[in-house]
């Protein structure tokens, strides 16, 4: 699998941004380490051309006739190394998966009815004003075989629309993969624990009554060592923290950090009189329940691990001695060598997050960079990110087509 072709742009005028990438990606397709005949295109797009992406879809299909397209549209865009935010911009790749090997898939052509074709994972854009987009999402890890989906929920200041060899509002769409296509795929956590993992005893809905049989609100107030009775103080540290859910029997959190079971979700309210605390989820007692805080280092330091995972995984401790020589000297700033294998990447991430969150534009694009190479990469920061079968929050998922066998974790 040789190099995916990959680019961006911005220009006030959708159709400026299209032709300048479009250059871009035809000098690409003219080198030999770059793939030549694309099959499967992604495009995001930031908000400032939403209006504009039923134009730029046909615009697309007329200069690559013959490719499937999937995507979003973003508050901010991602792409090797750059993000965009406050700005029309558009990022394009193109990747050649034989057709036999994917299925695009929306409301009007589902997945489920699409015979013939085993899907084993899929990428997932969605419309985050649906009610049921965390039903659909989990419905949808159900129809593949490692129930394993990464993705995001398109987010905007307008309209919030996805592609999928069309334009969609509402729903779901994407594009799946059979046992054919090897990627590896990542969670980053944003968030870090501030008091200690604790077993929700009792709940109504998303009200959580108590925590380990004492009071939920207590228990907050304790973990944040602040003194209810004065609310001057409480409130602003009330105000900045957030939940990390996970499931019955799962471990949630490793020390400092949070484990890819952890589900970030805002601290909604409390409610003196019953000394209990809202979130913005569904819970169930027996769900394991820590409070938590954004941290810019936790962030930055978990980002680092998972691309270092990745790296682990395609560089095995086997290689050849010249091999090994060869990416030891390297330049990870440089073209890859080949033997991380990695033809393109796909990076979500929570729109709370980018440059503003990581202290300096596109620095977060730049630690991806770092630590996997010069490798062709697109993405957008989303309403909610999407992996395994729930919609994640303050997270990132960091997606590798490979050209050796490798399972989604």
């Amino acid at each position: 699998m040789r190099l995916f072709l990959h680019a961006h742009a911005t220009h006030p005028d959708w159709r400026m941004a299209l032709s300048l990438a479009t250059a871009q990606l035809e000098a690409q397709r003219a080198q030999p380490d770059h793939i030549n005949t694309p099959t499967l295109g992604w495009v995001y797009l930031t908000d400032h051309f939403a209006a504009a992406a039923e134009h730029a879809l046909e615009a697309l299909r007329e200069q690559w006739p013959g490719v499937a397209w999937v995507g979003s549209v973003g508050v901010g865009i991602a792409a090797n190394g750059v993000e965009y935010f406050d700005e029309p911009a558009l990022a394009l790749m193109l990747g050649d998966i034989a057709p036999e090997h994917f299925r695009v898939f929306s409301g009007v052509r589902p997945l489920s009815g699409q015979a013939g074709f085993a899907a084993a994972t899929a990428q997932v854009h969605a419309d985050p004003s649906g009610h049921d987009v965390s039903e659909l999402i989990s419905e949808l890890a159900d129809q593949t075989r490692n129930g394993y989906l990464f993705g995001g929920l398109a987010s905007g200041r307008g309209r919030s629309v996805h592609i999928a060899d069309g334009v969609f509002e509402g729903g779901l769409s994407g594009v799946a993969f059979d046992d054919h296509v090897p990627l590896i795929s990542r969670v980053t956590q944003g968030c870090q624990p501030i008091g200690a993992v604790r077993r929700i005893s009792q709940a109504e809905r998303n009200v959580v009554v108590s925590l380990d049989d004492e009071p939920a609100l207590t228990v907050l107030l304790r973990d944040l060592k602040v003194d209810a009775q004065d609310p001057r103080e409480a409130l602003p540290r009330l105000r900045g923290t957030l939940v990390g859910l996970s499931d019955p029997g799962r471990v949630s959190a490793h020390g400092r950090s949070f484990g890819v079971e952890t589900r970030v979700r805002h601290l909604v309210g409390i409610d003196p009189g019953r000394n209990a605390v809202a979130v913005a989820d569904m819970v169930e007692p027996g769900m394991q329940l820590a409070f938590c805080q954004r941290n810019t280092e936790a962030a930055r330091r978990d980002l680092v691990r998972i691309c270092a995972e990745i790296r682990e995984e395609l560089e095995p401790e086997d290689l050849p001695l010249e091999t090994a020589l060869a990416l030891h000297g390297s330049d990870l700033d440089s073209a890859p060598h080949p033997a991380r294998q990695i033809a393109g990447a796909v990076y979500v991430s929570c729109s709370g997050r980018g440059g503003p969150h990581f202290g300096a534009p596109s620095a977060e694009l730049a630690i991806v960079r770092h630590a996997l190479g010069d490798v062709p990469l697109v993405g957008f920061f989303a309403n909610g990110e999407i992996a395994h079968r729930h919609v994640y929050g303050y997270t990132g998922v960091l997606t590798v087509f490979t050209a050796g066998q490798r399972p989604a974790e």
